[in-house]
C-alpha cells in the first residue's frame, strides 16, 4: 500500500469524510522520483464542525502520528465542515511552488 492510500484509509476511517482528497505532491520538491515525502490533505467532516483550525489539524495529525513520524515531510491540510466546503464551492488554494530548500524556486 502507497503512503497516498494510507493516508487515505487512515482518514477515511477516522473523520468519515463527505469529501477527502490526498495529494501526493512531492515532484513538485527537491525529492528523487517516486517520493512520497509531500502531500495536500482536503478532509470535509462533520467532525470539524465547532472545532478551530488548530484542533482540526491536531486531530489529522493524531491520525496520521506514524506517518508523521516515519516518512512524510510535509501535510498541507484543508480541513473543513460541509458548510465551509459549500461557501468555498469545493475549491481549495493552490499548493505554492517548491522553493527548492535552497531560497529558489523549483524549475
Amino acid at each position: 500500500m502507497t503512503m497516498q492510500e494510507t493516508i487515505s484509509r487512515k482518514l477515511e476511517e477516522r473523520f468519515a469524510p463527505e469529501h477527502l482528497e490526498v495529494v501526493n505532491e512531492s515532484h513538485m520538491h527537491n525529492v528523487p522520483p517516486g517520493s512520497e515525502s509531500h502531500f495536500k490533505v482536503t478532509v470535509v467532516s462533520e467532525a470539524f464542525r465547532d472545532q478551530k483550525l488548530i484542533a482540526r489539524h491536531r486531530l489529522v495529525n493524531q491520525a496520521l502520528a506514524d506517518e508523521l513520524a516515519g516518512g512524510i515531510h510535509a501535510l498541507a491540510l484543508h480541513t473543513l465542515d460541509p458548510d465551509q466546503w459549500f461557501e468555498r464551492a469545493g475549491k481549495v488554494a493552490d499548493s505554492p511552488p517548491c522553493m527548492g530548500g535552497d531560497g529558489g524556486a523549483k524549475a
